[in-house]
């Protein structure tokens, strides 16, 4: 009975349907491949709001070592907003509330400690993402260590869609092999290794078309950070955005300033192709494999970026016919490197 309840409050379709504003922003993000340093607001609700989204980043209120970490994250931000930048912050924003509040702060209505707390936040989010970023350059983890556990996470994420009652048809991952890689940097324009979004890729089919978004909504909930979904990453040609809706919100609040038109469709799918696919950045705790000497001010967190594919049944089945398959996909890869790398020096 709890995991139909689950489900039926996490239901977008039918005339019972409720997402909160929060889940609306998260959603519309996700599916137009916007950056959250666009938003001007959050929309959190409560302190458990607060507290979950910090456990979708790896960071634990209750671990003294996440503390510190916030803290010093928060420290940092002050002094690049005004040293840098050269603005002034409330010492009430800087430095004197407690940071389980500073989310709540920035889903407030507008003022200038609203703004304030908005624009702290964005800093810290990138000085995280950077110094994990960094972290991981520097520690002698493999990538297959750090792929496994983001596989266990993701794995534990979609027996808990089960459990909560999806309508889940088919879930699969996989790494991306060597030969597929050097195929799509050969592709690409800039043959650069770190631009190849999906090595690590996960594929989620349920049943009909009206099950997609209530499962974004808890995909986004128990494991994809929001914040962490890559900007102009996403493909949508299956949820309509104008179908979202929200009972009882502000329907004047707006985060779609620094809109970006989405990426077209990858050129090699077939033009009865459709999907929703977005890349996120997923952030991994490492604790049991950092060096005893590890400086706790740096975080206990790496990033994995992953590929994620979702769909219904019907989509899927149409996508393996004709042109549409992955047989066809593959040729048609296979034929555009081939063509180019044999193609002959112009003329003058």
């Amino acid at each position: 009975m709890a995991s139909q309840a689950l489900w039926r409050e996490a239901a977008q379709g039918g005339e019972h349907a409720e997402l909160s504003l929060q889940d609306i922003n998260e959603i519309q993000l996700l599916l137009r491949g916007q950056s959250v340093i666009d938003w001007h607001r959050l929309a959190l609700s409560s302190e458990e709001d607060v507290r979950r989204l910090l456990a979708l980043n790896g960071l634990d209120l209750g671990d003294p070592r996440d503390e510190a970490r916030l803290a010093d994250l928060r420290q940092q931000a002050v002094r690049y907003i005004s040293d840098v930048l050269k603005l002034r912050l409330d010492d009430t924003i800087a430095d004197k509330v407690p940071w389980v509040q500073l989310p709540q702060i920035a889903s407030s209505k507008a003022s200038a400690q609203q703004r304030q707390a908005c624009t702290l936040l964005k800093v810290m989010h990138i000085l995280n993402h950077l110094e994990a970023r960094e972290m991981r350059a520097s520690l002698a983890i493999s990538d297959s260590e750090i792929f496994s556990l983001v596989e266990e996470s993701v794995t534990r994420m979609f027996d808990e869609l089960r459990t909560a009652g999806v309508p889940v048809v088919e879930f699969s991952w996989s790494r991306k092999s060597k030969e597929s890689q050097l195929t799509k940097l050969l592709l690409k324009k800039e043959t650069n290794a770190a631009r190849v979004f999906d090595r690590l890729r996960f594929r989620l089919i349920v049943r009909n078309p009206d099950d997609l978004v209530p499962t974004l909504r808890i995909m986004l909930h128990r494991c994809i950070p929001f914040n962490y979904v890559v900007p102009d990453q996403t493909v949508n040609s299956l949820i309509d955005l104008n179908s979202l809706k929200v009972l009882g919100a502000d329907a004047n609040f707006d985060t779609d300033a620094g809109h970006r038109a989405q990426p077209a469709s990858n050129e090699f799918s077939g033009k009865s192709f459709h999907v929703l696919n977005f890349v996120a950045d997923l952030p991994v705790r490492v604790d049991a494999l950092l060096p005893h000497d590890h400086d706790e001010r740096r975080g206990r967190v790496v990033f994995v970026l992953a590929e994620f594919q979702v769909m219904d049944k019907r989509t899927a089945e149409a996508n393996e016919q004709g042109e549409s398959s992955h047989a066809e996909y593959k040729r048609r890869q296979h034929q555009h490197v081939r063509m180019r790398l044999l193609r002959e020096p112009r003329d003058g």
